[in-house]
């Protein structure tokens, strides 16, 4: 136990995407585990879209953790984050943890690219995060009183991104015990994305209501709010297959690596609403 803590406390971690919803958390978890945080982002001097600015990151550091900025299961993913790991192992980083996400197939690509490289990979399939709700492109809808999704009636397991942070810490830092391995991670129990609204509801004391509407639709929309052709037509199909009910089940990810229940969902919604997330 002293030399693994011992070797925790002389590991340097590099954690993309630092300032997003996940490599925020990450951050906290690794310093919080006794890891040298290395943070790679464009405040940082870190571009996925710029391959020259890797090594700067990536040199003399243990491990790190990927994120990709726009989807996992993005054609510009799979390529970048092949081309990323190959130049972290060719730079002695081998010990590299990805974020993916549960359920998509598009990003299935993505993950062989990362365990093609050489790396001692693992692989952290997250479930719709919880934060979706809190931070990012649906909280103004929200707030205006109603959320207009494709996710029909559909049920899901909404994770709390501090758990997808926490297993990340403890993949990065646990040794052997779970290279080579792919983890899923959700919550404790399903919602629809109806009910879900009605915990933010309840929670924040606001009248907020869900319209679901079919992916196409809501393609449609986005294209009309200045998303790219291309980039709404991309997460039309991902919407398409990840809310078709195939994840509609629990895994028992997160109490495997951390030992204890994953956090709810109303926990999630009381604490962003006392931070007043919702209000107008």
């Amino acid at each position: 136990m002293a030399d693994n803590a011992a070797k925790t406390q002389n590991m340097t971690v590099v954690v993309t995407g630092a300032s997003g919803r996940t490599g925020s958390r990450v951050v906290r978890a690794a310093r919080a585990a006794g890891l040298a945080v290395r943070p790679a982002s464009r405040a940082h001097g870190f571009d996925w879209e710029d391959p020259t600015t890797w090594a700067r990151s990536l040199r003399g550091a243990d491990a790190a953790y990927l994120v990709y900025p726009s989807d996992v299961g993005a054609p510009a993913a799979t390529e970048g984050v092949g081309a990323l790991a190959r130049e972290a192992v060719g730079l002695g980083v081998r010990r590299l943890v990805l974020l993916s996400a549960r359920g998509e197939e598009q990003a299935l690509a993505t993950e062989a690219a990362l365990k093609a490289s050489g790396a001692d990979w693992t692989v952290v399939r997250a479930a719709w995060f919880a934060q979706n709700f809190s931070e990012g492109p649906l909280v103004e809808e929200l707030r205006r009183g109603e959320l207009v999704f494709p996710a029909g009636e559909v049920r899901e397991p909404f994770v709390d991104v501090r758990d997808i942070a926490d297993v990340a810490a403890v993949a990065l830092t646990a040794g052997e015990r779970y290279v080579g391995r792919t983890v899923e991670v959700t919550g404790p129990r399903l919602l629809s994305f109806r009910e879900a609204v009605a915990e933010i509801s309840a929670a924040s004391g606001r009248e907020v209501s869900y319209t679901p509407v079919p992916a196409r639709a809501y393609g449609e929309a986005l294209a009309g709010f200045g998303v790219p052709a291309e980039e709404a037509e991309f997460l039309v199909g991902v919407f398409e297959g990840l809310l078709d009910g195939r994840n509609a089940h629990l895994t028992d990810g997160v109490r495997r690596v951390l030992g204890r229940a994953p956090r709810d969902f109303g926990d999630f919604a009381r604490e962003a609403a006392a931070l007043g997330t919702w209000k107008v």
